[in-house]
Parts: C-alpha cells; structure tokens; sequence
C-alpha cells in the first residue's frame, strides 16, 4: 500500500494553466503505474492520464490530449500533471491513483487500489 498525497489545486482562469503534483510515501514508488483522475460535481470519477513505471509509457483521455502532460519523478516519489490552456470543463476535484506494484497503468479507476484525498481545480473566470 502507498499514501498519496495531492497539491496544486486552486482556481485558475479559462486558458490558463496549473500543475498538480502527487507525493507518495514509501521506499518503492518506482514499482507503481501511476495515473490521475478527475470527479466534476455530480459525475462520475474519470480517467485523464496515466504513467508507467518508468516513465516510457503514457496513457491520456481524449479531453487531456495536446493540453495535459503526465510525468514522474522516482527520485523524488512524484508524479504530476501540468495542464494548460485549463476550460471550465475541467473542473473537477483531481485524484492521484496508484496500481498494485509490477502492473501496468490503464485507464480504469477500478484498477488503482490506493487514491490521495483529491486537490480542487475550479477553472473560472
């Protein structure tokens, strides 16, 4: 098991842009296929983007495609998520997710056993 813990989060104007950062607990965060998901008011949590263990191998919603960048650093047991040209769409509450160690990322939120508390993004003007 790893705890996750998000930051980041706050209003941002439309077209502009935030990073999200995840920090996890523990020795073997390198082991963890990573990904981050976000929940709107009265959605359903959904997939944005998802990284492999080592970075080679990316996963992104069509809605983040060309705007959202995944990436990870095992040296500091990180993973983040910058978001550009940010649309009120994009509100929502952000989680980072991990998968059970040596596993691949998917796109499935019942995949990722342990979750971070989740940070806000409003985007608004």
């Amino acid at each position: 098991q790893v705890q996750l813990v998000e930051s980041g989060g706050g209003l941002v104007q439309p077209g502009g842009s935030l990073r999200l950062s995840c920090a996890a607990s523990g020795r073997t965060f390198s082991s963890y296929a990573m990904g981050w998901f976000r929940q709107a008011p009265g959605k359903e949590r959904e997939f944005v983007a998802a990284i492999g263990q080592s970075s080679g191998l990316t996963y992104y919603a069509a809605s983040a495609k060309g705007r959202f960048t995944i990436s990870r650093d095992n040296a500091k047991n990180t993973v983040s998520l910058q978001m550009n040209s940010l649309k009120p769409g994009d509100t929502a509450v952000y989680y980072c997710a991990a998968r059970t160690p040596y596993t691949l990322p998917t796109t499935r939120v019942t995949d990722y056993p342990d979750w971070g508390q989740g940070t806000q993004v409003p985007v608004s003007s």
